[in-house]
Protein backbone atom coordinates (compact mmCIF):
# COMPACT_ATOMS: atom_id res chain seq x y z
CA UNK A 1 0.00 0.00 0.00
CA UNK A 2 2.46 2.22 1.00
CA UNK A 3 4.69 1.54 -2.62
CA UNK A 4 1.22 1.79 -4.60
CA UNK A 5 0.27 5.63 -2.61
CA UNK A 6 3.95 6.84 -3.21
CA UNK A 7 3.65 6.13 -6.71
CA UNK A 8 0.37 7.81 -6.96
CA UNK A 9 -1.51 4.39 -8.03
CA UNK A 10 -5.15 4.53 -8.21
CA UNK A 11 -7.47 3.32 -6.80
CA UNK A 12 -4.88 3.39 -3.71
CA UNK A 13 -4.55 7.20 -3.79
CA UNK A 14 -8.31 7.68 -3.62
CA UNK A 15 -8.59 5.05 -0.71
CA UNK A 16 -5.55 6.96 1.20
CA UNK A 17 -7.28 10.28 0.55
CA UNK A 18 -10.40 8.49 2.29
CA UNK A 19 -8.46 7.26 5.23
CA UNK A 20 -6.43 11.20 6.07
CA UNK A 21 -9.75 12.94 5.51
CA UNK A 22 -11.57 10.51 8.22
CA UNK A 23 -11.54 12.07 11.92
CA UNK A 24 -10.31 9.05 13.30
CA UNK A 25 -7.23 9.17 11.75
CA UNK A 26 -5.75 12.19 13.05
CA UNK A 27 -2.48 12.10 15.43
CA UNK A 28 -4.04 14.13 17.87
CA UNK A 29 -7.19 11.98 18.95
CA UNK A 30 -6.89 11.92 22.70
CA UNK A 31 -8.63 8.53 24.13
CA UNK A 32 -11.32 8.25 26.92
CA UNK A 33 -10.59 5.24 28.39
CA UNK A 34 -13.36 3.55 30.93
CA UNK A 35 -13.27 0.30 33.16
CA UNK A 36 -16.59 -0.80 32.52
CA UNK A 37 -18.55 -0.42 28.88
CA UNK A 38 -22.26 -0.65 28.70
CA UNK A 39 -24.21 -1.46 25.85
CA UNK A 40 -28.18 -2.28 26.08
CA UNK A 41 -31.32 -1.05 27.16
CA UNK A 42 -31.44 -0.43 30.97
CA UNK A 43 -27.88 0.16 31.22
CA UNK A 44 -25.81 3.81 31.05
CA UNK A 45 -24.54 2.91 28.03
CA UNK A 46 -21.16 4.72 27.20
CA UNK A 47 -20.47 1.87 24.45
CA UNK A 48 -19.80 4.37 21.51
CA UNK A 49 -16.88 5.73 23.17
CA UNK A 50 -15.55 2.61 22.87
CA UNK A 51 -16.20 2.11 19.45
CA UNK A 52 -14.60 5.57 18.60
CA UNK A 53 -11.03 4.99 20.02
CA UNK A 54 -10.79 1.71 18.60
CA UNK A 55 -11.39 3.47 15.49
CA UNK A 56 -9.26 6.02 15.96
CA UNK A 57 -6.45 3.42 16.94
CA UNK A 58 -6.94 1.54 13.91
CA UNK A 59 -7.02 4.35 11.53
CA UNK A 60 -4.02 5.29 12.94
CA UNK A 61 -2.00 2.63 12.85
CA UNK A 62 -3.06 1.99 9.25
CA UNK A 63 -2.06 5.34 8.21
CA UNK A 64 1.25 4.82 9.65
CA UNK A 65 2.02 1.67 8.07
CA UNK A 66 1.42 3.73 4.48
CA UNK A 67 3.03 7.22 5.43
CA UNK A 68 5.48 5.91 7.03
CA UNK A 69 4.62 8.92 9.95
CA UNK A 70 5.27 7.21 13.54
CA UNK A 71 3.47 9.79 15.33
CA UNK A 72 0.10 8.52 14.10
CA UNK A 73 1.88 4.76 15.49
CA UNK A 74 2.69 6.39 18.81
CA UNK A 75 -1.23 7.67 18.73
CA UNK A 76 -2.51 4.18 18.13
CA UNK A 77 0.14 2.89 20.61
CA UNK A 78 -1.29 5.79 22.84
CA UNK A 79 -5.18 4.78 22.50
CA UNK A 80 -4.39 1.32 23.40
CA UNK A 81 -2.39 1.71 26.16
CA UNK A 82 -4.86 3.46 28.10
CA UNK A 83 -7.61 0.99 27.23
CA UNK A 84 -5.95 -1.85 28.53
CA UNK A 85 -4.62 -0.05 31.71
CA UNK A 86 -8.13 0.80 32.71
CA UNK A 87 -11.01 -1.75 31.06
CA UNK A 88 -12.00 -4.29 33.12
CA UNK A 89 -15.35 -5.71 31.96
CA UNK A 90 -18.10 -5.34 28.90
CA UNK A 91 -21.45 -5.39 30.47
CA UNK A 92 -25.60 -4.44 29.60
CA UNK A 93 -28.24 -6.23 28.45
CA UNK A 94 -28.12 -9.19 26.10
CA UNK A 95 -26.14 -6.39 23.74
CA UNK A 96 -23.09 -7.02 25.90
CA UNK A 97 -22.34 -9.90 23.28
CA UNK A 98 -22.62 -7.88 20.58
CA UNK A 99 -20.22 -5.23 22.45
CA UNK A 100 -17.58 -8.03 23.28
CA UNK A 101 -17.71 -9.43 19.69
CA UNK A 102 -17.60 -6.44 17.61
CA UNK A 103 -15.08 -4.22 19.56
CA UNK A 104 -13.32 -7.34 21.02
CA UNK A 105 -12.25 -8.24 16.80
CA UNK A 106 -11.65 -4.86 15.97
CA UNK A 107 -9.18 -4.25 19.10
CA UNK A 108 -7.48 -7.18 18.31
CA UNK A 109 -6.97 -6.10 14.54
CA UNK A 110 -5.55 -2.45 15.66
CA UNK A 111 -3.31 -3.78 18.58
CA UNK A 112 -1.83 -6.21 16.03
CA UNK A 113 -1.05 -3.26 13.09
CA UNK A 114 1.45 -1.83 16.38
CA UNK A 115 2.19 -5.10 18.14
CA UNK A 116 5.94 -4.09 17.95
CA UNK A 117 6.10 -0.40 18.35
CA UNK A 118 8.27 1.36 21.09
CA UNK A 119 5.82 1.55 24.09
CA UNK A 120 2.77 -0.98 23.18
CA UNK A 121 2.41 -2.94 26.18
CA UNK A 122 1.78 -6.36 24.79
CA UNK A 123 1.28 -8.68 27.27
CA UNK A 124 -0.99 -6.32 28.86
CA UNK A 125 -3.38 -5.78 26.01
CA UNK A 126 -3.23 -9.70 25.81
CA UNK A 127 -4.83 -10.03 29.29
CA UNK A 128 -7.58 -7.64 28.56
CA UNK A 129 -8.34 -9.53 25.56
CA UNK A 130 -8.53 -12.73 27.11
CA UNK A 131 -9.97 -11.85 30.39
CA UNK A 132 -12.54 -9.15 29.06
CA UNK A 133 -13.20 -10.04 25.66
CA UNK A 134 -12.84 -13.77 24.91
CA UNK A 135 -15.10 -14.83 27.72
CA UNK A 136 -17.56 -13.21 26.79
CA UNK A 137 -17.88 -14.55 22.86
CA UNK A 138 -16.79 -18.20 24.13
CA UNK A 139 -19.78 -18.30 26.51
CA UNK A 140 -22.32 -16.79 24.05
CA UNK A 141 -21.09 -19.53 21.26
CA UNK A 142 -21.87 -22.84 23.92
CA UNK A 143 -24.87 -21.11 26.04
CA UNK A 144 -26.37 -18.30 23.60
CA UNK A 145 -27.52 -16.02 26.82
CA UNK A 146 -29.58 -18.99 28.09
CA UNK A 147 -31.83 -18.85 24.84
CA UNK A 148 -32.90 -21.53 21.96
CA UNK A 149 -29.89 -21.69 19.66
CA UNK A 150 -31.59 -19.76 16.76
CA UNK A 151 -33.18 -17.14 18.63
CA UNK A 152 -30.58 -14.67 17.92
CA UNK A 153 -29.92 -14.19 13.97
CA UNK A 154 -26.58 -14.81 12.03
CA UNK A 155 -24.89 -11.52 13.29
CA UNK A 156 -24.35 -12.72 16.85
CA UNK A 157 -22.88 -15.39 16.28
CA UNK A 158 -20.29 -14.25 13.67
CA UNK A 159 -19.19 -11.32 16.40
CA UNK A 160 -19.01 -13.84 18.98
CA UNK A 161 -16.99 -15.83 16.31
CA UNK A 162 -15.05 -13.20 14.92
CA UNK A 163 -13.44 -11.97 18.62
CA UNK A 164 -12.43 -16.23 19.26
CA UNK A 165 -10.41 -15.91 15.84
CA UNK A 166 -8.93 -12.66 16.32
CA UNK A 167 -8.23 -12.90 19.89
CA UNK A 168 -6.97 -16.51 19.18
CA UNK A 169 -4.66 -14.66 16.62
CA UNK A 170 -3.44 -12.00 18.27
CA UNK A 171 -2.94 -14.22 21.98
CA UNK A 172 -0.66 -17.02 20.02
CA UNK A 173 -3.83 -19.30 21.30
CA UNK A 174 -4.41 -22.20 19.15
CA UNK A 175 -7.31 -23.47 21.39
CA UNK A 176 -9.42 -20.75 20.42
CA UNK A 177 -8.50 -20.31 16.89
CA UNK A 178 -9.71 -23.84 16.74
CA UNK A 179 -12.84 -23.36 18.15
CA UNK A 180 -13.48 -20.36 16.12
CA UNK A 181 -13.40 -22.49 13.04
CA UNK A 182 -14.73 -25.76 14.14
CA UNK A 183 -18.02 -23.53 14.77
CA UNK A 184 -17.86 -22.01 11.45
CA UNK A 185 -17.71 -25.50 9.84
CA UNK A 186 -20.11 -26.82 12.02
CA UNK A 187 -22.17 -24.49 14.86
CA UNK A 188 -25.30 -25.30 15.90
CA UNK A 189 -26.46 -21.88 15.24
CA UNK A 190 -27.18 -19.60 12.79
CA UNK A 191 -23.46 -17.83 12.35
CA UNK A 192 -22.35 -21.30 10.81
CA UNK A 193 -22.10 -21.36 7.31
CA UNK A 194 -24.36 -23.88 6.49
CA UNK A 195 -27.10 -22.10 9.07
CA UNK A 196 -26.55 -18.44 7.68
CA UNK A 197 -26.55 -19.87 4.03
CA UNK A 198 -28.82 -22.79 4.22
CA UNK A 199 -29.85 -23.15 0.48
CA UNK A 200 -28.15 -23.08 -2.63
CA UNK A 201 -28.90 -22.60 -6.30
CA UNK A 202 -27.74 -24.32 -9.47
CA UNK A 203 -27.02 -20.27 -11.36
CA UNK A 204 -24.32 -19.69 -8.39
CA UNK A 205 -26.65 -18.05 -5.72
CA UNK A 206 -26.89 -18.78 -2.23
CA UNK A 207 -29.50 -17.18 0.17
CA UNK A 208 -27.88 -15.52 3.24
CA UNK A 209 -30.70 -16.35 5.82
CA UNK A 210 -30.84 -12.89 7.13
CA UNK A 211 -32.10 -11.33 4.02
CA UNK A 212 -35.51 -12.15 5.35
CA UNK A 213 -34.82 -9.49 8.37
CA UNK A 214 -33.61 -6.65 6.48
CA UNK A 215 -30.54 -5.54 4.54
CA UNK A 216 -29.04 -3.46 6.92
CA UNK A 217 -27.98 -6.89 8.85
CA UNK A 218 -27.66 -8.71 5.78
CA UNK A 219 -24.57 -6.41 5.22
CA UNK A 220 -23.26 -6.48 8.88
CA UNK A 221 -23.09 -10.63 8.32
CA UNK A 222 -21.47 -10.33 5.12
CA UNK A 223 -18.77 -8.56 6.41
CA UNK A 224 -18.66 -10.63 9.45
CA UNK A 225 -17.88 -13.17 7.65
CA UNK A 226 -15.71 -12.06 5.13
CA UNK A 227 -13.51 -10.69 7.72
CA UNK A 228 -14.09 -14.32 9.65
CA UNK A 229 -12.36 -16.16 6.51
CA UNK A 230 -9.46 -13.11 5.75
CA UNK A 231 -8.85 -14.01 9.42
CA UNK A 232 -8.38 -17.85 8.75
CA UNK A 233 -6.88 -17.86 5.41
CA UNK A 234 -3.81 -15.62 6.90
CA UNK A 235 -3.43 -18.25 9.39
CA UNK A 236 -3.18 -20.90 6.36
CA UNK A 237 -6.54 -21.86 6.70
CA UNK A 238 -9.03 -21.66 3.62
CA UNK A 239 -12.71 -20.79 4.63
CA UNK A 240 -13.20 -18.39 1.85
CA UNK A 241 -13.28 -21.81 -0.25
CA UNK A 242 -15.01 -24.27 2.17
CA UNK A 243 -17.90 -26.07 0.97
CA UNK A 244 -17.51 -25.17 -3.20
CA UNK A 245 -17.02 -21.38 -2.15
CA UNK A 246 -20.65 -21.37 -0.67
CA UNK A 247 -19.41 -17.85 0.82
CA UNK A 248 -19.09 -16.59 -2.35
CA UNK A 249 -22.30 -17.79 -3.54
CA UNK A 250 -23.73 -16.06 -0.19
CA UNK A 251 -21.75 -13.04 -1.30
CA UNK A 252 -23.15 -12.81 -4.51
CA UNK A 253 -26.78 -13.32 -3.50
CA UNK A 254 -26.51 -10.17 -0.71
CA UNK A 255 -24.78 -7.86 -3.59
CA UNK A 256 -27.37 -8.85 -6.41
CA UNK A 257 -29.80 -8.49 -4.02
CA UNK A 258 -28.84 -4.83 -2.44
CA UNK A 259 -28.41 -3.85 -6.29
CA UNK A 260 -31.84 -4.35 -6.25
CA UNK A 261 -31.72 -7.56 -8.04
CA UNK A 262 -34.65 -10.45 -8.15
CA UNK A 263 -33.40 -13.31 -5.81
CA UNK A 264 -35.39 -16.13 -4.30
CA UNK A 265 -35.93 -16.11 -0.70
CA UNK A 266 -36.89 -19.94 1.05
CA UNK A 267 -39.38 -19.81 4.12
CA UNK A 268 -37.03 -20.19 7.23
CA UNK A 269 -38.93 -20.32 10.57
CA UNK A 270 -36.43 -20.39 13.57
CA UNK A 271 -37.83 -21.04 17.20
CA UNK A 272 -37.31 -18.24 19.81
CA UNK A 273 -37.47 -17.78 23.55
CA UNK A 274 -35.42 -19.40 26.43
CA UNK A 275 -34.72 -22.65 27.33
CA UNK A 276 -36.90 -23.35 30.54
CA UNK A 277 -39.17 -20.11 29.69
CA UNK A 278 -41.08 -18.55 26.64
CA UNK A 279 -40.86 -19.61 23.54
CA UNK A 280 -42.31 -18.90 19.98
CA UNK A 281 -41.28 -18.93 16.29
CA UNK A 282 -40.85 -16.55 13.30
CA UNK A 283 -40.99 -17.04 10.20
CA UNK A 284 -39.55 -14.71 7.36
CA UNK A 285 -41.16 -15.76 3.97
CA UNK A 286 -39.76 -13.48 1.55
CA UNK A 287 -36.39 -11.48 0.88
CA UNK A 288 -37.06 -7.75 2.68
CA UNK A 289 -37.09 -4.67 0.33
CA UNK A 290 -33.55 -2.82 0.33
CA UNK A 291 -32.29 0.65 -0.67
CA UNK A 292 -29.75 0.11 -3.55
CA UNK A 293 -27.81 3.33 -2.32
CA UNK A 294 -27.32 1.40 1.09
CA UNK A 295 -23.58 0.94 1.81
CA UNK A 296 -21.08 -0.93 3.92
CA UNK A 297 -17.86 -1.08 3.25
CA UNK A 298 -17.36 -4.82 3.21
CA UNK A 299 -17.07 -5.55 -0.52
CA UNK A 300 -13.35 -4.60 -1.41
CA UNK A 301 -11.93 -7.29 0.50
CA UNK A 302 -14.59 -10.27 -0.69
CA UNK A 303 -14.42 -9.33 -4.46
CA UNK A 304 -10.35 -8.77 -4.50
CA UNK A 305 -10.06 -12.12 -2.74
CA UNK A 306 -12.52 -14.18 -5.43
CA UNK A 307 -11.39 -12.54 -8.37
CA UNK A 308 -7.47 -11.68 -8.03
CA UNK A 309 -6.20 -14.01 -5.68
CA UNK A 310 -8.49 -16.89 -6.94
CA UNK A 311 -9.20 -15.47 -10.18
CA UNK A 312 -12.96 -16.16 -10.37
CA UNK A 313 -15.97 -15.14 -11.24
CA UNK A 314 -18.13 -12.66 -8.92
CA UNK A 315 -19.96 -10.57 -11.04
CA UNK A 316 -22.44 -8.65 -8.63
CA UNK A 317 -19.90 -8.27 -5.94
CA UNK A 318 -17.51 -6.82 -8.14
CA UNK A 319 -20.32 -4.67 -9.45
CA UNK A 320 -21.08 -3.86 -5.79
CA UNK A 321 -17.59 -3.05 -4.84
CA UNK A 322 -16.82 -0.53 -7.67
CA UNK A 323 -20.30 1.34 -6.95
CA UNK A 324 -18.78 1.46 -3.15
CA UNK A 325 -15.51 2.65 -4.00
CA UNK A 326 -13.63 4.17 -2.38
CA UNK A 327 -14.53 2.80 0.99
CA UNK A 328 -14.26 3.91 3.89
CA UNK A 329 -14.42 3.54 7.59
CA UNK A 330 -15.78 4.85 11.01
CA UNK A 331 -17.09 7.67 10.94
CA UNK A 332 -18.18 7.84 6.98
CA UNK A 333 -21.07 5.99 7.22
CA UNK A 334 -23.51 7.53 9.95
CA UNK A 335 -23.62 7.31 13.79
CA UNK A 336 -23.62 3.62 14.06
CA UNK A 337 -23.30 1.28 10.60
CA UNK A 338 -19.83 2.29 9.41
CA UNK A 339 -18.28 1.28 13.20
CA UNK A 340 -19.31 -2.47 13.00
CA UNK A 341 -16.60 -3.33 10.12
CA UNK A 342 -12.87 -1.35 10.31
CA UNK A 343 -13.25 -0.39 6.23
CA UNK A 344 -10.56 1.37 4.05
CA UNK A 345 -11.02 -1.84 2.04
CA UNK A 346 -10.12 0.09 -1.43
CA UNK A 347 -6.67 1.20 0.14
CA UNK A 348 -5.90 -1.96 1.58
CA UNK A 349 -7.00 -5.21 -0.30
CA UNK A 350 -7.22 -3.89 -4.25
CA UNK A 351 -4.49 -6.18 -5.37
CA UNK A 352 -3.45 -7.06 -9.09
CA UNK A 353 -4.50 -10.41 -10.98
CA UNK A 354 -2.34 -13.44 -9.18
CA UNK A 355 -0.55 -11.60 -6.68
CA UNK A 356 -0.61 -13.73 -3.61
CA UNK A 357 -1.97 -17.29 -3.67
CA UNK A 358 -4.43 -16.62 -7.15
CA UNK A 359 -4.10 -20.47 -7.54
CA UNK A 360 -3.99 -22.26 -4.99
CA UNK A 361 -5.04 -21.80 -0.82
CA UNK A 362 -2.92 -21.33 2.17
CA UNK A 363 -1.48 -24.75 3.08
CA UNK A 364 -2.09 -25.25 7.12
CA UNK A 365 0.26 -26.93 9.66
CA UNK A 366 -2.14 -29.16 11.97
CA UNK A 367 -1.30 -28.86 15.75
CA UNK A 368 1.42 -27.16 17.70
CA UNK A 369 2.42 -24.37 19.03
CA UNK A 370 2.22 -20.82 17.14
CA UNK A 371 6.14 -21.35 17.18
CA UNK A 372 5.64 -24.40 15.63
CA UNK A 373 3.07 -23.20 12.37
CA UNK A 374 3.27 -21.53 10.24
CA UNK A 375 4.25 -18.31 10.19
CA UNK A 376 1.22 -16.19 10.79
CA UNK A 377 0.03 -12.99 9.34
CA UNK A 378 -1.45 -10.67 11.63
CA UNK A 379 -5.66 -10.73 11.80
CA UNK A 380 -6.47 -8.26 10.00
CA UNK A 381 -3.53 -9.25 7.36
CA UNK A 382 -4.40 -6.80 4.34
CA UNK A 383 -3.08 -8.24 0.93
CA UNK A 384 -1.00 -5.83 -0.23
CA UNK A 385 1.25 -5.86 2.84
CA UNK A 386 4.49 -7.67 3.10
CA UNK A 387 5.84 -9.24 6.21
CA UNK A 388 9.36 -9.74 8.30
CA UNK A 389 9.17 -13.18 9.55
CA UNK A 390 9.84 -14.02 12.88
CA UNK A 391 9.26 -17.11 15.01
CA UNK A 392 5.83 -17.65 16.05
CA UNK A 393 4.34 -14.75 14.59
CA UNK A 394 4.87 -12.06 11.85
CA UNK A 395 5.18 -8.63 12.61
CA UNK A 396 5.19 -5.58 9.82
Amino acid sequence: MAAKVKAGAAPYTAGFAKLTANRHAQSGWTANPQATVYRGAGSPQNYAILYNDIHAAYQNALRAHVSGDTAHADAAVAILSAWSAKLTSVEGSADRFLAAGIYGYQFANAAELVRDHDGFELERFQKMMREVFLPLSDDFLVHHNGAYVTNYWTNWDLTAMACVLATGIFCDDRGAVDRAVEYFKNGAGLGSIKNAIPVVHDDGLAEWVEAGRDQGHALLGIGLMGTFCEMAWNQGIDLYGYDDSRFLKGAQYVAKWSLGGDVPYTANTRKKGAINGWSGSETASEAAGVDPAMMRPVWAMIANHYTKRRGLDASYVTQIAAKAAPEGGGGDYGPTGGYDQLGFGTLAFTRDRGEVGASSSPTPTPGGAASERRPRLPPAAFAGWRVRVRVGRCGR
